[in-house]
């Protein structure tokens, strides 16, 4: 019987030891739109007061919460944090225009600028949305008609379009007349000043047999290149006045260009030169690279071209920004978007800091202050924002004084002051002919009260004295 009642004994304070002992948590949730702090991802088991925070996730930004949770005894607190999608908002008024949004200007949309009638825009008809805001660029309406171009006039020729009038961004080819052969762009574009880009071509007098280098074998004078071929004749050919029949040529793509098609070779029959068809298109230099907490915005990945990093909030720019697409491929080197760092918390008399760590203390790192002695004004969690300050100002930990507990009919027998230090204790009395009525004995609270709270002292009924 007795190792029955021992062994039951034992059994209790095991399971009453274990039921003490805090839980550990297993991984914490997953949220929409938030992404785990990198330390947490991945672990399993978290002890008990471990705090996992986290961040919103690309293209959201938070809008309200903590963004934190502790794992308390086995589970997780809720997280408070709320991400909402990144929207530039209002682009702003267009003075004699509206603007006409795509979407609900989120990051990625485009907002359409739109002039009114007697006004012309000037700048880009529209702007996007990006993660530090509305592209830079502002159009603006300017009085006055829109911009044409009058017909080009080019001698010996036969233009395409057949109108007086062209518009910004109108194309007209040119074909020489029979006798004539083209000196220049075989296309123009009327330009946004009223001019075409590039100027228009000459029709030139084809060579007459007379002029060929060789009246027997009908032999060529030097090729001429279209301006918009992207292409030149080899360097070898260039200082050769004539060429005989049979003779052929061949052409190189411009620097940033390469060859997409077509032969670069040309032939010279009887006279003439066979068509060029060699195609050289734009040199691509793909992907200009990958930024740890930050991307690159392109304006194309094509030589000429420019990629322009920019850091996710909380980060700054270590290096040169803006890469150009080069013949031998992006200029310069990936950048690094570096986490913006706060200075050491400041100290707090009368306080400590929970859990503090080494330095540095990054975005979205927190600090929690903890009152040693006293009342804490202030807020107790700060955390290191993206400009690199932190939250709120540090809180004070004011050690609290107690007034003298003047009570009504009342009186105590130690010295009477103007203030009492926290801890000290009073033995408080009620005068002749008062009862009281709540504790007799007081001590001054951390908070300036006194504990566990002041009595009464009420006076007694005529009735109740003439009995005592």
């Amino acid at each position: 019987m007795r190792n029955i009642v021992g062994n039951f004994l034992l059994l209790s304070f095991v399971l009453l030891a274990s039921a003490q002992e805090p839980k550990e948590c297993s991984a914490p949730p997953e949220y929409p739109h938030t992404i785990m702090d990198r330390k947490s991802s991945g672990k399993q088991k978290f002890s008990h007061n471990e705090k996992v925070y986290y961040r919103c996730a690309e293209d959201f930004t938070p809008s309200k919460g903590v963004p934190k949770v502790q794992c308390v005894d086995g589970a997780w607190t809720k997280l408070t944090l709320k991400c909402e999608k990144k929207s530039c908002g209002n682009a702003g008024d267009l003075l004699n225009g509206q603007f006409h949004y795509e979407g609900n200007s989120y990051v990625g949309e485009k907002v359409y600028a739109e002039c009114n009638e007697g006004y012309t825009l000037k700048g880009p008809n529209f702007m996007i949305c990006k993660k530090t805001g509305w592209s830079d660029e502002f159009p603006s309406c300017e009085e006055g008609e829109l911009t044409t171009c009058s017909a080009p006039a080019v001698a010996n020729s036969v233009s395409s379009g057949g109108v007086s009038v062209y518009q910004v961004g109108d194309a007209v080819n040119f074909t020489c007349s029979q006798g004539f052969q083209l000196d220049g762009a075989q296309s123009v574009t009327c330009g946004p000043d009223g001019q075409w880009q590039p100027q228009p071509p000459l029709c030139l007098p084809s060579p007459t047999k007379a002029d060929l280098p060789d009246k027997e074998t009908g032999g060529c004078s030097v090729p001429l290149t279209s301006q918009n071929s992207n292409a030149n004749l080899a360097d070898k050919y260039i200082t050769m006045k004539s060429f005989s029949s049979g003779d052929k040529v061949h052409y190189v793509c411009d620097v940033g260009y390469v060859q997409a098609g077509g032969s670069r070779y040309r032939s010279c029959t009887e006279g003439k030169w066979s068509p060029l068809r060699l195609k050289c298109e734009r040199k691509s230099c793909g992907s200009a690279g990958e930024i740890e907490n930050g991307q690159f915005i392109y304006t194309g990945v094509e030589f000429g071209d420019t990629a322009t990093a920019e850091c996710d909030q909380g980060h700054q720019l270590v290096g040169q920004a803006r890469r150009l697409c080069m013949s031998e491929g992006w200029n310069g080197r990936v950048p690094v978007c570096q986490a913006v760092a706060c200075e050491e918390p400041p100290a707090v008399e009368n306080a400590n800091i929970v859990g503090l760590r080494e330095p540095p203390y990054t975005y979205r790192s927190a600090i929690i202050y903890q009152c040693q002695v006293g009342v804490m004004t202030g807020k107790r969690e700060l955390w290191c924002t993206e400009d690199g300050t932190w939250s709120h100002p540090p809180p004070t930990c004011k050690e609290m004084t107690c007034p003298p507990p003047n009570v009504p009919g009342a009186f105590w027998r130690a010295a009477h002051k103007k203030v009492y230090e926290r801890g000290e204790v009073l033995s408080i009395r009620c005068i002749r002919s008062y009862r009281m009525s709540g504790p007799s004995t007081l001590a001054c609270g951390a908070d300036g009260r006194w504990l566990p709270s002041l009595p009464k002292c009420t006076r007694k009924s005529y009735y109740n004295q003439g009995r005592g």
